[in-house]
Parts: structure tokens; sequence; C-alpha cells
């Protein structure tokens, strides 16, 4: 095969085969959040074709991103059980074919269909758990960096295909872009079936920083219930008040990114008079800045405290949302904010995930960072909507941004009552493996 052979060449160059599995799913995440960010882009074009109003559009996005996060738990539990490979191959092909099907929809409700249930799904079965997965099964050194890295292809993805995007749709009309985003899923996908392997030991290996001689536990049985092994970790793990604050922080950034700039930025900006490519091309900019605040958030995230690093950026997030309506919407004022929300847009993550690692154990770190995710995009979802209602009925998105300003200055505190001393696994398996 040729993942084992790649395996045995990179040994010999003493490169861990970890890496490039970093490396194909940084790819696939990439380019999988392009389709969820695109979106973004197609709003007006949506309106003026076919006189669909934003909260109508903005409903079917709400449906997308709580899907995207309610998947999360399940898409964890079938990781689990058929693996990485197949899943992400699966998820990949429910997201062309909602793409491919939306390019000849008429209907609203065939909007909320494709765009809201097949999408929100196909996306929400990789997500983030699919990193999570990675950085727990691969890595035991590294960790924190690995998963700030997947992270930044999520967000980073989400934005800088924008501008690509946003160019295209106003050529050419947004089927030409959707077509575009079948194109580049295809090839991840290819990419995923050649190299993406389960775990560590499918190519002789032992996770990367693991140098002991001891034998790897055990994973979970594979003929587990799908809908035991989610559901039960959420029995588990909704005891824990950990697990909970981890939750509602999270809800909040989910609130403040995904739902409400990635969605409606480019809307709002072209309310101030700035057009659809410049608007974009500002979002795309944050992504460039999230790239490299994320990963440097996975650095400090192997070394400091994780809950006062939440704590400075969910302030810093809500302090930069509530200065936006304050500025003048000048290409200063605007860049400014690009850069400083940029760095701090999913930086969140690598602290979120190796505290519910720490508190949860490695093997069930996937399963109950799904329900947290689950929370992320259930406030992503609120915020697409609460957003979209606040332009259509006062014509404006400044209360929405308000809003959330001021949730992520209550979500900075709160993270700080996760007691420090406590770091053992809190949850215990959902299904027990059958006796021998």
């Amino acid at each position: 095969m040729i993942s084992n052979w790649l395996a045995s060449a990179l040994a010999r160059r003493n490169i861990h085969y970890g890496w490039v599995m970093v490396g194909v799913t940084f790819l696939a995440a990439l380019i999988s959040a392009g389709t969820v960010g695109a979106p973004g882009v197609f709003i007006v074009p949506l309106q003026k074709e076919f006189g669909w109003s934003t909260a109508e559009i903005s409903s079917a996005l709400s449906i997308r991103f709580i899907l995207f996060g309610l998947m999360a738990p399940f898409a964890a539990a079938l990781m689990n059980r058929y693996g990485l490979r197949n899943v992400t191959l699966a998820a990949q092909l429910i997201v062309v074919s909602g793409l491919l099907a939306s390019l000849f929809m008429t209907q609203v409700w065939q909007l909320m269909l494709l765009w809201g249930v097949v999408i929100g799904i196909g996306t929400g079965m990789t997500a983030l758990v699919l990193g999570a997965t990675i950085a727990a099964r691969w890595f035991v050194a590294r960790r924190g960096l690995v998963v700030g890295i997947l992270t930044a292809s999520v967000a980073t993805g989400q934005l800088a295909f924008l501008p690509l995007l946003a160019t295209i749709t106003d050529h050419y009309g947004w089927r030409v872009a959707l077509g575009l985003v079948c194109v580049v899923l295809g090839v991840a996908a290819f990419a995923v079936l050649l190299v993406m392997r389960d775990r560590p030991s499918d190519v002789g290996l032992r996770p990367f920083g693991d140098d002991g001689t001891a034998p790897l536990p055990s994973p979970p049985p594979a003929h587990a219930p799908i809908l035991a092994a989610a559901l039960g970790t959420l029995r588990d793990s909704s005891k824990s008040p950990a697990f909970w604050i981890l939750f509602a922080t999270f809800f909040v950034c989910g609130a403040s990114t995904n739902g409400l700039v990635q969605v409606h930025l480019i809307p709002m900006c072209l309310d101030y008079g700035i057009p659809q490519v410049q608007a974009a091309s500002l979002l795309a900019a944050m992504g460039i800045f999230d790239f490299f605040g994320t990963i440097v958030s996975g650095w400090l995230s192997d070394r400091y405290d994780n809950r006062y690093l939440l704590f400075w950026y969910y302030g810093l997030r809500g302090l930069s949302l509530i200065y936006l309506p304050f500025s003048d919407f000048t290409f200063y004022s605007l860049s400014l904010f690009a850069m400083f929300y940029g760095l701090d847009w999913i930086a969140t993550v690598p602290p979120t995930v190796r505290l519910t690692a720490q508190r949860f154990g490695a093997e069930r770190a996937n399963l109950v960072f799904g329900w947290i995710f689950a929370g992320h995009q259930l406030g992503a979802g609120a915020a697409a909507f609460g957003a979209g209602l606040s332009r259509t009925i006062y014509q404006t998105y400044l209360p929405a941004f308000f809003i959330a300003g001021a949730l992520c200055v209550i979500a900075s505190l709160i993270v700080l009552a996760i007691a420090r001393q406590q770091t053992q696994a809190e949850v215990k398996p959902a299904v027990k493996p059958a006796a021998a």
C-alpha cells in the first residue's frame, strides 16, 4: 500500500507519518471549510435572482450550522467504528452531491434542504472533530500545535476562498463558483483515499512523541452502537461542570465567528457601500491572520494555562466586535479590525481541545469534544438567524454585533471557573467492551 511504503520511506529520514496525516487532513479540511464559508458570498446574488429575503437565506444557513454541530459527536462515533478515511470520503461525497443538486434549485425550501440539511450533515461528519481525532490518536507530543494547525485550516478555508469565489460570482455567476468548489473537493477526496489511515499501528508506528515500549491501549470496540456511544458520552460528560463551561463558551465562540461575521459581514459591508469583492477580501485577510494566530495559540496551549488563554481570547474578541459598529468603515478601520479579529478568529479551539483531553481522556476526547462543538454550531446557527432577522426588521446588523461582543466578555469570565487541579478523565466508557 502507498501509505506503508511512504511510512517506511519517511522513517528512514526520521519523519513520522503523523505529519503526513496532518498534511492530508489540512488539505481536506481547508477545502471542505471553503464549502462552509461560500454561502456568505451568495446571499446577495440569490436575493437578486430569486427574490429571497435575508431572513429566509439565513434560515437555511442556520439549519446548516446547527446540523454541522449536532453531527459532530455522532461523527466521532462513526470515525471510531468505520475509520477516519471511510467517514471523510463519505462526507465529501455527500457535500458534492448537495452542491451539484443546488445548481438547479429554484425554491427556498430546496435551499433549506440542500444548503441546510444535506451540506450541514456532510460537513458535520468531519468538522473540527477530525482534527481533534488526528491529534489525540497520532500525537503525544506537540498535540496542541497539531490542533492549532488543523484548526487554522478550517477557519482559513472558510475565509481564504471568498475573494476568488466572489470574483467568479461577479463575472460568471454563483453556479460557476459552486462548480469550482466541487472540483477542488474531488481533489481533496483523492488525496484522502491515497494516504489517510486510522491509527499509527496501521503503518507499524507508535504515536509521535511516544518512545515507550509498553503495549498501547486497545481502541474502543468497533461494534459499539453509534447512538449508544455518542449519547452515552453526553450522559457521562454532562455530570461534569467543566463540560458545561466549555459547551457554553464554545456556543459564544460559534455565535461570534461563523454565525455572525462569516455569514453577515459581506452583506453588512454592502450596506455601507463597500463592494462585495472588497468585503470578501477583508474576510480573506482575517483568514490569513487567523492561520498564524491559531497555530501560535496551539503552541501557547502546550505551555501555558489554557483557562487564561481562553480568558484573553474571548475578552479581546468581544472588545473588537463592540468596536466595529463605532468604526467609520474606512479601509484603515476595517483593516485594523481584520488583523485584530483575525488573529483571534478561532484561536479558542486548541485550548478547548486540550482542556477536553485533560479532563475526559485522549480516547474519549473526540466524542466529548464533538458535543462541545455542537454547542459551537448551535451558537453559530442562532447568530446567523438572529443577525438576518435584525437586518430584516431593523434594517441594520449592529444590534447583533453588540450582543455578540457582550457574550464574549461574559465567556471570558466564566471560563476561569474550570478547576485547574482537575486533570484526570471524568468520563467512563459509555459502552463496555464485551467480556472475553
